[in-house]
């Protein structure tokens, strides 16, 4: 998603800025072929980050595909903290959207057919040969193009970063999710739900119905050996040990459709770019799904790139896009949001995921003062909804 987001925003610089860009896009598979990146999983676009598609001039493309997030419930499991958040108190339509890959990855290459862009699809990347002023990359099928600049959106097993053997650091947080898409009884009327149970976080998202059917996004962080367990039981007995788990709030869970598992890691570069290459997405950072930011974070990624880009094509139309001037200017502005949401990231999964009693008298007693006083939540939702720090929020009291 990444890529393909990517690739339509330099299409629609290059036709703001009057340059003019070759942009080639590799993927191994088109989208519904069994592709990693656009399978059956959905996504929480925040808010923040839909106002950026729009500008990118990506959003047209996916509008259609949306489900509102007008309201987050937010609670810990056999504990008294809990707290909500609602768009209406920050008048907004709503705090984010939910889309579904699948759906997504199909609408990106339908509008990336409409452009100049080169794609090669299916084929891969099997060898790269540095040089001095642009990269010679070979591919599967035997073409050999020449880039000025390559940028890796090819996810955590990054084939550019393992040519170029850099760095990866990992935290294991040992634990594994279960997705699943799940039906319920009653409508969700455009609710999300995090809870934090003692195996990990569980969270809920809204998506659109299927033949009158209301249906919910899974994402349900345990224990490897039991995310194996529930991943192979009967659809009865999973469904069963769900609505034990999460309680009643979402209402009666009759039914889940294909449960799949993935280990959940905090991976990132500690320096996302090299000679002439950047990487963005997850192949420069992968998060744990707590506070569902990963694409949000890759997503500024992008922004960030295309800003420099811009900058430097505005003032030269020839300007080398692949300057390792522009490439450590693009590192400084990334610098400060990848630390601070990395660190917000392990401290949530590691602050919700231990059960020492004055840890958890502490996260109920915060989760609750969000509820009795509202201008606490500012900062909270500005940070669902993706926005950077510098912008002001303020409840409607």
């Amino acid at each position: 998603m990444a890529g393909a987001t990517l690739a339509l925003a330099l299409e629609q610089l290059c036709k703001s800025s009057g340059t003019s860009l070759s942009i080639a896009l590799i993927e191994a598979r088109a989208p519904g072929d069994e592709h990693p990146g656009f399978d059956a999983r959905a996504i929480a676009v925040a808010e923040g980050s839909i106002e950026e598609l729009k500008r990118l001039g990506v959003w047209r493309h996916l509008s259609r595909l949306g489900t509102p997030i007008t309201d987050i419930h937010v609670s810990d499991r056999g504990h008294f903290g809990m707290t909500e958040l609602n768009s209406s108190a920050f008048g907004l339509p709503y705090l984010g959207q939910v889309v579904e890959l699948e759906a997504v990855g199909k609408a990106l290459f339908d509008a990336i057919a409409k452009t100049r862009i080169q794609l090669l699809c299916p084929d891969g990347l099997v060898g790269m040969e540095a040089g001095q002023d642009a990269h010679t990359l070979l591919l599967e099928s035997g073409k050999r193009l020449s880039a000025k600049l390559v940028v890796a959106a090819d996810g955590l097993g990054s084939a550019v970063r393992s040519h170029f053997n850099l760095p990866l650091e990992q935290v294991d947080f040992d634990q594994e999710a279960v997705i699943a898409n799940v039906v319920t009884r009653q409508p969700h009327e455009h609710w999300a739900w995090e809870r934090f149970t003692d195996t990990g976080p569980l969270a809920l998202l809204p998506m659109a119905p299927i033949n009158g059917e209301s249906r919910l996004s899974l994402v349900w962080a345990l224990a490897p050996e039991q995310a194996k367990v529930l991943q192979e039981c009967d659809e009865q007995r999973f469904v069963s040990q769900l609505q034990q788990a999460f309680g009643n709030r979402a209402g009666v869970f009759v039914g889940a459709g294909n449960r799949q598992r993935y280990p959940l890691k905090l991976s990132w570069m500690p320096r996302p770019i090299h000679h002439r290459c950047v990487f963005v997405g997850n192949a420069a950072q992968t998060l744990h799904p707590i506070a569902g930011q990963g694409f949000n974070l890759g997503l500024r990624d992008i922004v960030d790139l295309t800003r420099v880009l811009h900058s430097a094509l505005s003032e030269n139309s020839l300007a080398d896009v692949g300057d390792i001037r522009l490439l450590h200017r693009y590192l400084a502005l990334r610098e400060h949001d990848r630390c601070e949401t990395l660190l917000a990231i392990e401290s949530l999964v590691r602050g919700f995921s231990n059960q020492y009693w004055p840890l958890v008298a502490g996260r109920s007693l915060g989760l609750r003062l969000l509820s009795w006083c509202p201008p606490l939540k500012a900062p909270l939702a500005s940070r669902a909804m993706g926005w950077r720090r510098g912008v002001r929020l303020t409840p409607n009291l």
